[in-house]
């Protein structure tokens, strides 16, 4: 029986021969740094908070995490075409050199448990906008001002390259779990053609960055992207996480013949609910199973960007399911 992660390597080769799927997150360990404390801010149930970049984050006693609270008055960005006056961009240089030695310890960590040490990267570039001017700014200001969308979302870029060189020089991860979400469950949140000309260029020279140095890249993403799957392809990335069962995910592994793992495929809206069921839970998953596994490069699991589903109950049955099936189909639990 392969071990966690040879399973993971052998399912992310083009031609690899894994001898069961990977149970959702089993190959992960994720890593807390520095530099995304500093950027991303402490958040806490209950409380409101700025991040780094100055963005209101509300986090509700009721809701299960914090999210950006970007209105008329609180908006960092009024002005696209001042974003040099109002956006201070954080430092990461003269504010992310110590204090790194509880991710190092993570790290290590996770290698001795026979995981991958797997940074995490929230809040990309996209995300950083609306973050920045809300949806409507951010989508309007791609028509009306691109000059100034272009250099934002340069210095945005680059202020995400530094953080992936300051995680390679400190800690050296084996995977980098980067969000970026790109769209809704039915369309791109822009054309493939925006996408291409303001999105793609700063993933070119992150990811390019990564892959040189050897690091696994897990793109989150639950959203509709098969308008530019082989872009994803081209950026290098090894898992799509969060592909959405909109999707049409059984002609995306044909037509991606092994090129990227696709990881999510559960319809969580329908069996992370209070109400669902243990036989539920279990034929969504046994469904998503049957349906995209024999394809292969495949990793069942929520689509949700990180481990964990909202009720507490369905999770456990989804990891047991797999496990059942592996057994059934594959011999190995």
């Amino acid at each position: 029986m392969l071990s966690i992660k040879e399973n993971l390597f052998e399912t992310l080769k083009n031609s690899g021969s894994p001898d069961r799927l990977v149970n959702q997150w089993e190959p992960f360990e994720l890593i807390y740094d520095p530099v995304l404390a500093y950027t991303s801010g402490s958040r806490e149930r209950g409380k409101s908070m700025r991040d780094g970049w100055g963005t209101l984050i509300i986090w509700p006693e009721e809701q299960v995490a914090g999210m950006p609270y970007v209105t008329e008055n609180e908006k960092v960005l009024p002005d696209i075409t001042k974003w040099r006056e109002y956006v201070k961009i954080p430092d990461i240089e003269s504010n992310c050199n110590e204090g790194w030695e509880y991710a190092i310890a993570s790290v290590n960590e996770a290698r001795e448990k026979g995981k991958l040490a797997t940074s995490f990267m929230p809040t990309g570039v996209f995300d950083r906008l609306h973050f920045l001017m809300g949806f409507e700014d951010t989508l309007m200001n791609f028509l009306l001002e691109p000059e100034s969308m272009h250099e934002l979302c340069d210095a945005i870029g680059e202020n995400r390259l530094l953080h992936a060189r300051k995680l390679v020089e400190k800690l050296n991860p084996d995977a980098v779990l980067y969000h970026d979400d790109w769209g809704s469950k039915h369309s791109l949140f822009i054309s493939p053609e925006t996408w291409r000309e303001f999105i793609k260029p700063q993933y070119i020279k992150v990811y390019r960055y990564l892959k040189e140095q050897g690091v696994i890249i897990v793109h989150h993403a639950d959203s509709f992207l098969e308008p530019i799957i082989e872009d994803m392809v081209e950026l290098g990335i090894d898992i799509w996480q969060g592909a959405l069962p909109e999707n049409d995910l059984l002609r995306i592994q044909k037509q991606l013949c092994g090129r990227m793992v696709l990881m999510g495929g559960i319809d969580v809206s329908a069996i992370d609910r209070a109400d669902s069921t243990e036989e539920s839970i279990r034929i969504e998953t046994r469904r998503v199973c049957e349906t995209y596994g024999p394809d292969g490069h495949f990793i069942p699991s929520y689509t949700y960007g990180s481990e964990g589903t909202i009720f507490p109950h369905v999770d456990p049955i989804i990891i047991n399911e797999i496990i059942r099936y592996n057994k059934e189909v594959y011999g190995q639990g």
